[in-house]
């Protein structure tokens, strides 16, 4: 290749870009919200009742857009404050998701 040529990169519209869940506050139903990390996550019970008491905090990342929507409607059903967010590019800032 000479100087005068150059090189594009360019991102795909089709690829689906990572997310994470994230647990905002587990509100007044902690048992319930600790059971529905468990169910996200995978963890134990104990693991899970860190977490839920050190909100808010990232529970996934690297989740599918769907995935990452499945998790958080299953933490709220629990009755906790979740969202879910683009996980961000190196050097770049995440966009919450609605």
């Amino acid at each position: 290749m000479s100087d005068e040529e150059s090189t594009e990169h360019c991102v795909l519209l089709c690829d689906d870009p990572s997310h994470e869940v994230v647990l905002v506050d587990c509100g007044s139903r902690e048992r319930d919200v600790i059971r529905a990390v468990r169910k996200v996550t995978g963890l134990s019970l104990w693991d899970c009742r860190a977490l839920v008491r050190r909100a808010p905090v990232t529970l996934c990342q690297g989740l599918s857009a769907y995935r990452a929507q499945s998790a958080v409607a299953v933490l709220r059903r629990a009755g906790a404050a979740a969202e879910w967010r683009q996980e961000a590019e190196p050097g770049g800032r995440a966009a919450v998701a609605p």
